[in-house]
């Protein structure tokens, strides 16, 4: 009878986090893109020691209970993704179908938002030529795109960052996995960052 209760407190243990495991596992679930470990450590007000104790709490708990998602380390770099056994449901409604089909011009607005994240409307206007006010609000309605903060110049124009619906449906784990610009690309985004700054 005693051994019996004993087991199921060890069990009941192991289905608790502690408040370290917990305070980190909820800055990832807030969190749009992977968090460093130096992040972490600013956030959490842990030592070193500490915060790995709790990712590695958080990801065995995570493993051990069959969660449908998995914490992942890249480069010590932490978030959240769907467990790989899911994957392949998961595409059926998160694949690579892109959501009816976005057009081109939806895509080029995608890609300036993706690679100069984060970036106001005007940014994005300046960049593609023409005005991006319908196309933005279509990424936004389709959770492609979202509102991660203000600008600090007059008026505050929201900056618009790539959700979490994006990495999945062009199948990234985390913003860092974009194919790299070209040189020339990446002086065009530049300079009409600066241009409009």
């Amino acid at each position: 009878m005693n051994n019996k209760k004993n087991e199921k407190t060890d069990v009941n243990s192991k289905l608790i986090l502690s408040s370290n495991a917990r305070l980190v596992e909820t800055i990832l679930f807030l969190e749009n893109d992977s968090v460093s470990k130096e992040k972490l450590l600013k956030m959490t007000n842990l030592d070193s020691d500490s915060l790995f104790a709790a990712l590695e709490e958080i990801k065995e708990h995570f493993d051990t209970y069959m969660h449908g998602i998995t914490l992942s380390n890249k480069h010590d770099r932490f978030q959240f993704l769907p467990s790989r056994d899911l994957h392949k449901e998961l595409r059926k409604c998160y694949g690579k179908k892109v959501d009816k089909r976005l057009s081109k011009a939806a895509l080029e607005t995608l890609s300036i938002v993706a690679y100069s994240q984060p970036v106001t409307r005007r940014e994005i206007d300046n960049i593609r030529g023409v005005s991006s006010d319908t196309i933005v609000r279509l990424l936004r309605d389709r959770e492609y795109i979202k509102v991660i903060g203000r600008k600090d110049v007059p008026g505050h124009p929201c900056l618009y960052g790539t959700s979490r619906k994006f990495l999945l449906e062009f199948n990234l784990r985390s913003i860092s996995e974009l194919p790299k610009l070209s040189d020339i690309d990446r002086s065009r985004f530049m300079d009409e960052q600066m241009d409009e700054e």
